[in-house]
């Protein structure tokens, strides 16, 4: 007579995971408030500069840079970003850090750009 446990195989049952209800309690993620990069106007450097930067920078269409060269030439001042106070600060030290304009002689140094808050019309 043969040995009635060999024949026998050991078979796992799956445990079913109890999925997890959405908690009513659980704290949504806040997003991170908008910064606005703002490029300032000064005599020291040409629309082709500014129109270059713009689009290595922020990889704006030539277009919409000579749209905001002419708004900074115009009015003081342009938004040519807005986005997280981390990518806000980065494109404010790379405009900073760009360089003078070799088309103009007496450009000594960078164009001027700060940050502020985004805040709703």
């Amino acid at each position: 007579m043969a040995d009635s446990n060999a024949n026998q195989t050991a078979v796992a049952t799956p445990e079913i995971e109890k999925q997890r209800k959405p908690s009513a309690t659980r704290p949504r993620p806040r997003l991170q408030p908008p910064y606005h990069v703002i490029l300032h106007d000064d005599d020291d450097h040409s629309y082709e500069y500014v129109i270059e930067m713009l689009g290595r920078l922020f990889g704006h269409s030539s277009a919409r840079a000579f749209r905001m060269a002419a708004e900074v030439d115009t009015t003081g001042r342009v938004i040519v970003e807005t986005t997280t106070l981390e990518r806000a600060e980065l494109k404010r030290d790379q405009i900073h850090a760009y360089g003078p304009d070799p088309r103009i002689r007496r450009c000594k140094g960078s164009m001027r750009a700060t940050i502020e808050p985004a805040t709703d019309p």
